[in-house]
């Protein structure tokens, strides 16, 4: 009876360490960078950007139109500069007057100039460096 039981046991185990064993190993890709938040500021005269410098990866930008206009913001590449910190052109839509926005992006590394579509305003200008660390070893990050 005994015998029996250990070799019902043995082939159990045996059976369990045969499974799950598909030869190669598992590749954990890399994450993406942590995503970074890009406050805009949109006064009366001039379009401030805060941190003004960042590095490349994706990017929550927050805009808030404290002047007494509709705005549309928009990143472009200045002019006469080599690359741009956006692949194409992003605009926000427009954003009422003492109100606020939200674009979602991810940022390349060049320089961008924040301003608005209808140039009213004096733009700020955004410098982007080689892109950030992963987050692959950051705790309790998405």
């Amino acid at each position: 009876m005994r015998m029996r039981t250990f070799v019902a046991l043995g082939a159990t185990a045996l059976a369990l360490a045969g499974c799950g064993s598909a030869g190669g190993g598992y590749d954990n890709a890399a994450r993406p960078p942590v995503v970074l938040t890009l406050s805009i500021e949109l006064s009366s005269s001039h379009v401030a950007v805060a941190p003004a410098h960042i590095g490349a990866g994706p990017t929550v930008l927050l805009i808030a139109n404290e002047s007494g206009r509709l705005r549309e913001v928009s990143l472009t590449a200045p002019a006469g500069s080599g690359r741009s910190c956006v692949e194409d052109d992003a605009s926000s839509g427009p954003i009422s007057p003492q109100s606020t926005a939200r674009m979602q992006l991810p940022l390349v590394e060049g320089t961008c100039e924040v301003g608005v579509t209808d140039d009213a305003l004096h733009p700020a200008r955004l410098t982007v460096g080689p892109e950030r660390e992963s987050a692959q070893q950051k705790l309790l990050e998405p």
